[in-house]
């Protein structure tokens, strides 16, 4: 059964695609509140000409092209970034393999051949900062000064501002990277999150009163290490918890892993996929000279934790399902 919400790629043939419609073009790390006012001005401009709006994205990132050995902390993955989109109301995605062919692509040609000629656009929306083509010659001024010849509506939004600050997914970093999770959230429009499988781990947080879900973040992931309060997903089920994300000082020291104790909730989640959103910042990660001083302090920050988790008993973020 169709959701309503279609990827299409490279490999898709032109039959499949649908003509007309209107696109809003950029990476969309994040689908931060700047990411969806360019959404926003696309889903409007297909509403007014009676056709679907789509997204044009890439993958992977071009950062990852351009800088193969730079680490790079992506604020979604590819799967991440289509379930944020396909909430939006988008109709689809279009999603375009970066490698060295497109890369080396000249702005007009990626205009003719890429937007009209494949897709068939009657209409796209961007970003003010956004660039494309090779040596990123392509810009939103040049969109605008094709649009007459091309016959297609183009719209340029404005960067969106919070307390005079730009939304940027480098500001979302930072913010994750500082444990300023209220702030991240706000720029997002709801809150960050992480997918991924769980994972056997060395079960002392059974031992400690406190057993946890382990779930391996990518290696290049930025977040603060420390104690968190979190919401699950577990399917359309929403559990409360507390995480721990970082190199357990206290034990061993090894490398990161993000470690979730569920509140009220019994079963077995090895080999489940969880997601799990970072709802508040609890405290930095200590070394703790004994077990019971840990343990004392594991309760106080899962009391800390469901505090901040009634605060905001909505707190979540809008995920779609792609088809």
């Amino acid at each position: 059964m169709s959701t309503g919400f279609t990827v299409i790629r490279d490999t898709t043939p032109d039959s499949a695609i649908p003509k007309g419609a209107v696109v809003a073009m950029g990476n969309f790390d994040g689908v931060h509140l700047g990411h969806r006012a360019v959404i926003g001005a696309a889903l409007a401009m297909g509403r007014a000409h009676g056709v679907p709006a789509l997204a044009v994205t890439f993958e992977p990132h071009p950062r990852k092209f351009f800088s193969p050995n730079t680490p790079q902390f992506r604020l979604t993955d590819e799967t991440n970034k289509l379930r944020l989109l396909a909430a939006t109301g988008l109709a689809g995605a279009v999603v375009m393999t970066f490698d060295k062919a497109r890369a080396g692509t000249s702005a007009q040609d990626f205009i003719h051949h890429d937007l009209i000629d494949r897709l068939g656009i009657s209409g796209i929306a961007v970003g003010y900062d956004f660039h494309f083509g090779k040596g990123r010659v392509g810009s939103p001024s040049l969109l605008v000064s094709e649009a007459p010849r091309l016959g297609i509506e183009v719209d340029v939004q404005a960067h969106v501002d919070i307390e005079e600050r730009p939304v940027s997914s480098s500001a979302i970093r930072m913010a994750l990277a500082e444990g300023e999770i209220a702030d991240a959230t706000t720029m997002l429009g709801g809150p960050w999150f992480v997918t991924g499988e769980v994972i056997h781990g060395e079960k002392r947080g059974r031992d400690l009163g406190y057993p946890t879900a382990n779930i391996c973040l990518d290696k290049h992931c930025g977040l603060k290490h420390g104690i968190y309060a979190v919401r699950v997903g577990l399917g359309s089920q929403r559990i409360d918890g507390v995480a721990s994300f970082g190199r357990r000082p206290t034990f061993d020291n090894g490398a990161p892993l993000l470690e979730v104790f569920l509140f009220d909730f019994k079963g077995d989640l090895y080999g489940k996929v969880l997601d799990v959103a970072f709802i508040g910042f609890i405290r930095d990660e200590l070394k703790f000279d004994t077990i019971e001083a840990l343990i004392r302090q594991m309760d106080d920050d899962s009391a800390r934790a469901r505090a901040a988790l009634a605060a905001a008993p909505d707190a979540f973020p809008k995920l779609g399902v792609i088809d």
